[in-house]
């Protein structure tokens, strides 16, 4: 062998020792085959992906070495600590609380502004005894009376508000005109809230039937409560119960083509029994959430139309299986003042009524009949009409409505 060639195979030789050198730093220290051991995965760990297995830790009970941490996804998560994730942020809980605060701040508004007739009548009467007055006295208390009275409350209702009133200034409590105003809201709020449950559709189809005399608004206000389900995305049957009057039923054909909902009409003047029994059997049949009833304006003077509505309501005991009315709703016209009150009495001689719709509640100076209605026969309002428009068939709340009402002049432009 000639040096040349002694020389290339040394130099080929030194090249592969380095390419295994460095091979073998990459890999690590190789264990004896017999030490190494298979790694087990951590719970929860992802499955393997095919590299080599990391060398097994040393067993928990070998005296002298500490055992190996344990693994993140083991760790114990204190209870306060879990307590304050899994408690709601204060500052999403603040928001909420504000947005509920500008709600209800819009409600007040939009009510106020439907009670605009009343707050110019009553209320700023009320205002301008205050005003005029540096001591609250017995004398204040007869000017107080004369204005809720001529506001349609009535006698009992305007004697009760009266009685706390005396009462507050034998204690020394009426002292100045915010303790009179405070203490009439307190009043107005406590006849008004008769501790109804919040009004739901409890059964499937549920059926709401609406009376009243003719030209309280009964038809408009089925439309305008269907067209409140049919938003909730409720499937609402409207039945065209007074058979007496076409344009009634015209009119409430109407109000379902505007709102997306089935009408159910018979013949003119067909016996109303007949299509209200059609309209609850094909609620039914076709899974209607709900149906609403219209009936005839009935004169609450004449007794047989009083037994006519008897008569309905056994229809509907008959096509709901025994089961009654869900809600038989009396429509009041506001503007009525004091007869309102008498038609209240007459309908409950005939009927259960369960909850009270106050209409045109915008077009009355005499809004505070809402407080001898409710005082006297202990039926909640549900419902309050303050205009034409679909929105402004408002679900009644007392607080609201009472804060609304009996805001002073003064809190209404700061307001503003």
């Amino acid at each position: 062998m000639d040096l040349a060639t002694a020389i290339s195979i040394a130099i080929a030789v030194a090249l592969l020792a380095v390419v295994i050198f460095i091979a073998a730093r990459k890999r690590g220290p190789s264990l004896p085959p017999q030490t190494r051991a298979p790694a087990k995965p951590l719970p929860g760990a992802a499955p393997p992906t095919g590299k080599p297995a990391e060398p097994a830790a040393a067993a928990p009970e070998t005296r002298g070495r500490v055992a190996p941490e344990r693994a993140p996804a083991e760790r114990e998560v204190p209870a306060a600590e879990a307590e304050a994730v899994l408690a709601p942020s204060p500052a999403g809980a603040a928001a909420r609380v504000s947005d509920a605060a500008a709600a209800h701040e819009q409600d007040v508004v939009a009510i106020r502004q439907g009670l605009a007739s009343t707050r110019g009548g009553f209320v700023a009467r009320l205002a301008k005894l205050f005003g005029g007055k540096h001591e609250i006295d017995k004398s204040l208390l007869e000017e107080i009376e004369e204005v809720l009275i001529t506001a349609d409350l009535g006698v009992h209702t305007t004697e009760r508000i009266l009685n706390e009133l005396r009462e507050q200034m034998k204690r020394g409590d009426l002292r100045d005109e915010q303790a009179v105003w405070s203490c009439i809201r307190r009043q107005a709020e406590a006849i008004l809230d008769v501790g109804a449950a919040p009004m739901e559709l409890r059964s499937k189809p549920a059926v709401m039937m609406m009376v009243g005399v003719n030209g309280v608004g009964k038809t408009t206000t089925i439309g305008k409560l269907a067209s409140r389900y049919v938003a909730q995305g409720k499937k609402v049957l409207l039945a065209a119960g007074d058979t007496y009057r076409a344009a009634a039923v015209l009119q409430l054909e109407m109000w379902g083509k505007r709102v997306g909902c089935a009408v159910v009409r018979g013949k003119e003047n067909a016996d109303p029994g007949s299509v209200i029994f059609d309209a609850i059997k094909r609620a039914h049949g076709e899974g209607y959430d709900l149906v609403i009833l219209d009936t005839a304006g009935r004169l609450h003077t004449k007794v047989p139309l009083m037994e006519e509505l008897k008569k309905i309501e056994r229809t509907i005991l008959k096509a709901s299986d025994g089961r009654p009315a869900d809600e038989i709703f009396l429509v009041l016209d506001a503007t009525t003042g004091q007869n309102a009150v008498q038609q209240m009495k007459l309908f409950r001689e005939a009927q259960n009524i369960t909850g009270v719709v106050l209409t045109k509640l915008d077009g009355t100076a005499k809004g505070g009949v809402i407080l001898g209605i409710v005082d006297q026969h202990k039926i909640p309002v549900r419902f309050i009409g303050l205009g034409e428009r679909l929105e402004d068939l408002r679900v009644f709340d007392p607080r609201t409505f009472v804060e609304a009402l009996f805001a002073k002049p003064s809190e209404t432009t700061m307001a503003a």
